[in-house]
């Protein structure tokens, strides 16, 4: 990590002397491509919505693992979204509600005994810091975390994406081809929920999602094939990620709202040029 730090340092802009804010860029550089990849397909899928309901259920992640005594709730935290993510799932294939009624439920209820259980006794105080998170309070050992998250999730990828995405298109067609769409789906939704609650203390429950969403959704709309969607995905991910940085720097504002703002303006750039590229 030194290394790295030392090359930072030669890089001529002024936070670059703060070792929190070479963290925070390091965690952004990781974090970024993570949440492009798993983006493009939560959009494809329409599951803008899913990735919100598992950063809600941090809160009572946070809660079963203040319970059980745990000094540090992200496994917690990671089990509980786990969880969540494939009863939403399971519940969603018995065809009993819409989707969006079901992942609505789901957060709602998440949420909801979350807060209860950590505002006993007023102590909800301390962890309202996860609603808009600090990635300037990331430490080296869990960027290494990010890093290997991100290493696995695109090796898994390289072996899945065709056949999840059929999956997302048509699943008829996926299951008489042989493919297990329940397999597949769960290992997406094990992928988005280990991405959002490793990242969820750093971007903000309340910005988690958008973050997630908005890279994929801009490239999507400037995007003529696969390939195209996925790189545009990335570097509008790494765009927003590394300006918010710097404009949260400046500005002194919260570094997952200013990514979000600049993941915004550039979707709806992109939106006024949907129209003229297709």
């Amino acid at each position: 990590m030194e290394l790295i730090y030392d090359i930072l340092s030669l890089l001529p802009f002024e936070f670059m002397q703060y070792t929190f804010m070479k963290n925070a860029f390091i965690a952004v550089l990781f974090i970024s491509p993570l949440f492009a990849l798993l983006g493009t397909m939560a959009v494809n899928d329409k599951m803008a919505f899913f990735s919100d309901a598992l950063g809600h259920s941090a809160f009572t992640g946070i809660a079963i693992g203040v319970l059980l005594g745990l000094r540090n709730p992200v496994i917690s935290m990671l089990a509980f979204a786990i969880i969540l993510g494939l009863a939403i799932t399971y519940v969603k294939e018995s065809g009993t509600a819409s989707t969006d009624t079901i992942i609505s439920v789901f957060s709602s209820i998440s949420i909801a005994l979350g807060i209860v259980i950590l505002s006993r006794n007023g102590g909800f105080a301390k962890y309202s810091s996860y609603l808009t998170g600090d990635i300037l309070t990331v430490r080296p050992t869990e960027i290494w975390a990010v890093l290997a998250t991100l290493v696995a999730a695109y090796i898994i990828w390289s072996k899945i994406y065709n056949n999840l995405l059929l999956v997302s298109i048509n699943p008829s067609l996926a299951a008489s081809r042989g493919i297990n769409c329940k397999l597949y789906e769960n290992i997406f939704v094990v992928m988005v929920a280990v991405a959002v609650m490793l990242s969820v203390k750093w971007i903000g429950i309340l910005t988690i999602n958008s973050l997630l969403i908005l890279p994929a959704a801009a490239a999507r709309n400037v995007s003529l094939t696969s390939k195209q969607y996925h790189f545009y995905a990335l570097a509008i991910g790494l765009f927003s990620g590394i300006t918010g940085l710097i404009v949260s720097f400046y500005a002194d504002t919260s570094a997952g709202a200013s990514m979000v703002l600049v993941s915004a303006v550039i979707y709806f750039a992109t939106l006024l040029m949907k129209s003229k590229i297709r």
